[in-house]
Formats: structure tokens, sequence, C-alpha cells
């Protein structure tokens, strides 16, 4: 099921980037006390008192927007609000109720979303005492926080978590055997008529303009008889209604068919290979547990470039290093090749996602892997196993029951993850390992 998106909007300077940070744990997003420094939204999953949902930021709403950039900026903002489950609309509480707050705030009431008023920059007791007047915006009562002094942000997400909609999508339900595949990737990379393509057919509109397809949608095909759903994350545009700054918004709709399939074919290009913004595609892909392809598309272009199947299977590898069990392929959807091989790739993949492990072998691969590589004392305690089992597929879920689940580090975790894979393979997935106490449920 796909995850609520939450956006952060706001006039510039307010502070939504240094929001972003806080609730993401880490410093993603470039922090700069000029106007205009978030250019594009940026993304992250948080998850909160057990709901799990999408954070955005998203560049400073203006009344004139400055150029053709300040348009791109504020067209991102405004289709950011229009995706989002729900609106946290920030304010600088330091500088009273703005004009152009007031001009928000008439947007945001319009909407039938909840929408939740944080006033930042509330560092001390004198500033905090001038949150009720935002009250005046008639969106309700605002919650003081500071984003930079992590104060009152735990408060923000109990709200926000209580007020997130319930899901009222009915999942669409197909035999058990159907492998849902997502097309995902940056503008103009291919990923239509890669669609195209493999359907044999115009099912979706290809353009040259990057960011011309928009929705969601699932195409039913067979693929050597077993059947298959494509999930298009970009869309079919709507002939005529092309706005500015779009193609940066194809990303959210790539968020929910992340969340939908079961296996996704990253598009690259071969002329850019991996980019900053296809690195944070395959970071939500990892954090989503959905199984991964990556694609090397356009590689007809690879002999006039220059390039080397294997040094470019390389490179590709070093920079996604965070997930180097992902397959590289090779393909051109212009020139109908390669495709084939990726298509019995995802397969292969979506094989191994739902393979059941012997318990009896799975036990004797994890005491190899402790026995070979103890971890490491934490003080007088050392981390014990004494039962592990594989409680799901689809994603690969194991359970490791423990004496002290706190003391598992994630490089620990990810050299077990690593010996599961070498005996059992599940080539292309993150594999889910759940660390319980021993005894426990």
């Amino acid at each position: 099921m796909p995850k609520p998106l939450v956006a952060i909007v706001g006039r510039p300077n307010v502070g939504k980037s240094t929001l972003f940070n806080r609730l993401i744990g880490q410093m993603h997003a470039i922090v700069h006390d000029t106007a205009g420094t978030t250019r594009d939204r940026l993304f992250a999953g948080v998850s909160w008192s057990n709901r799990d949902f999408v954070i955005v930021d998203t560049g400073g709403l203006e009344r004139e927007s400055q150029g053709i950039l300040g348009e791109e900026v504020q067209s991102q903002a405004h289709r950011a609000i229009k995706d989002a489950d729900l609106v946290v609309f920030m304010v600088d509480v330091s500088q009273g109720v703005t004009p152009q707050d007031m001009d928000i705030a008439q947007d945001m009431r319009q909407l039938s979303k909840p929408v939740i008023v944080v006033t930042n920059k509330a560092d001390n007791t004198k500033r905090a005492m001038g949150s009720p007047e935002f009250f005046e915006m008639g969106l309700g009562d605002p919650i003081s926080i500071s984003a930079y002094h992590n104060i009152g942000i735990e408060d923000l997400l109990d709200t926000l978590v209580f007020k997130l909609p319930d899901s009222h999508e009915i999942p669409i339900e197909y035999p058990a055997e159907t492998l849902k595949l997502a097309i995902v990737g940056r503008a103009n990379v291919g990923k239509s008529l890669m669609l195209n393509t493999l359907l044999g057919t115009d099912r979706a509109i290809v353009s040259s303009v990057a960011g011309t397809t928009r929705d969601v949608t699932d195409t039913a095909m067979e693929f050597q008889g077993r059947p298959v759903i494509l999930i298009d994350t970009a869309g079919i545009r709507r002939r005529g209604r092309i706005e500015s700054g779009v193609e940066r918004y194809s990303v959210l709709r790539s968020l929910r068919g992340i969340d939908r399939a079961d296996v996704v074919l990253l598009v690259l290009d071969a002329s850019e290979l991996v980019t900053a913004q296809d690195t944070h595609i395959a970071g939500y892909i990892m954090n989503s547990y959905t199984s991964v392809v990556v694609v090397v598309n356009k590689w007809d272009l690879g002999v006039t470039l220059g390039l080397d199947e294997e040094d470019v299977r390389q490179e590709v590898l070093r920079r996604l290093r965070f997930m180097p069990y992902v397959p590289v392929r090779f393909a051109s959807a212009l020139r109908e090749f390669g495709l084939s091989e990726v298509m019995r790739t995802a397969m292969n993949v979506y094989q191994d996602r739902i393979q059941e492990v012997p318990s009896g072998e799975l036990s004797a691969v994890i005491a190899r892997a402790f026995a070979d590589h103890p971890p490491p004392w934490r003080g007088r305690r050392l981390l014990r196993v004494s039962k592990v089992a594989q409680e799901a597929v689809n994603p690969p879920t194991f359970a490791l029951y423990v004496n002290h689940p706190y003391l598992i580090h994630f490089s620990y975790q990810r050299y077990l993850e690593n010996k599961i894979r070498e005996a059992f393979g599940f080539m292309g997935t993150h594999l889910k390992l759940v660390f319980k106490p021993r005894g426990g449920r």
C-alpha cells in the first residue's frame, strides 16, 4: 500500500528544509539563509508511532515568482500540495503574521485535506508566546516548534500521525503469481518508450519533452506465458496540459508505484549514468524493501560514447554501493534490444523474492556466520542468537531471536544479510532482518 505523502510548504526562509532534516534525522536538504535555496523537492521516508509516511520538502511559495526558475519552484510546490495527503504549513513566529502568510493560508483553507500550521523559530519562551497570533489564519491551533533546536518536534509528529488520513484506497487484487513491475527513473530516460516496447504498442504517449507523463497506470501483459502487471510510474500525458516544472513531480508518483511493486526497473540514461536523483530514488527503493533491476537504457549510444559494458557496470555499482546486490542490465528501448534479458532478470529476481528458505539450512547459515565472525562485545555483553526463522516473503523477512536486540550494529546486520544472500541468492532484493528478544513474539 502506498505510504501517505506529507508536504512541508510556506514562504521562503521560514525553515522548511531545517524541519525536513530534523524529521528524517540527517542532513539531507541544503540549509542556507538565502531565500530560494530549496529549488527541487526532496523526499524521505519517516516512521513515527507505527505509521510510515513520506515527507516532501518544497521551495518557498511567493506572491511573484522570479523568472522561469521561480515559476518552476512555484509549480513544484503547488504540485506537492496537490499530491499530498497532509500539508505542514510553516511560518516564522519571529516575524509574526505576514501578508504573504495570509495569502498562502487562504489557499490552504480551500484544500480538502488536513493542514497543520507550524510556527517555527520559537527558540525561547518569549517567541513561543507569539504563536497564538497565527490562529487568525483560520487553520486551527498552531504548533510551536524550533526545528533548529529540536523543540516541539515530538508534539508535531504526534499531531501529524493523528491527522494522517486512513487509506481509503482499495488495493487491486491480482493472482498470487503475478509480478507487479514498476518502471521508475528520472525524466526523459526513456521510461514510456520502454513501456511501449515491452507491450508492443503505443500504450503510453512518448515525447522528447521531459516530464510529459504524470500518472501511475497499470497495464497487464504476459512474458513467456507468465502474467505481469506493468506499473508505468510516469503515466500518460494529458495533451495541452504540460506545465512548468512538472517533470520533477513525477518522482512522487514514482514513490507510490515503488510501494505497490514487487520489482522495480530503475532506468538510467547511458549518457549520464547515475545522478543524485537516481541515488535518491534507489535509496527509497532499498528502504521500501522492493526488489530492483538497474537498466542502463539508450545503450545504442554506448559505442558512440566509447563505453565498455563491464566498466559501466562497475561504475553503476560503485555509485549505488549501498545496494551492491542489484543486477545491472543494458538495453535500448528505441532499438528494441536487451529488453527480453531485462524481463528475464526481473522474473528471476521475483522468484528469489518469494522463495521460502528451509529453516534448518537458514539456522546453519546464521550459526556459521556467528562462528566465523562473532559480533563485537559492548561492555560485558555479547550478542547471542537463539533462534532464526523466515517470517515472510515479498519482501523476504527474517526474525532473529537474540538476548539483547539493542546490541545489533547496522554493519553486523549487513554482514548477516550478505551471508544469507550468499547461501540462498535473493538477487536484487534488500532483506528485512528483524531482531527480537528471546521468548518474544
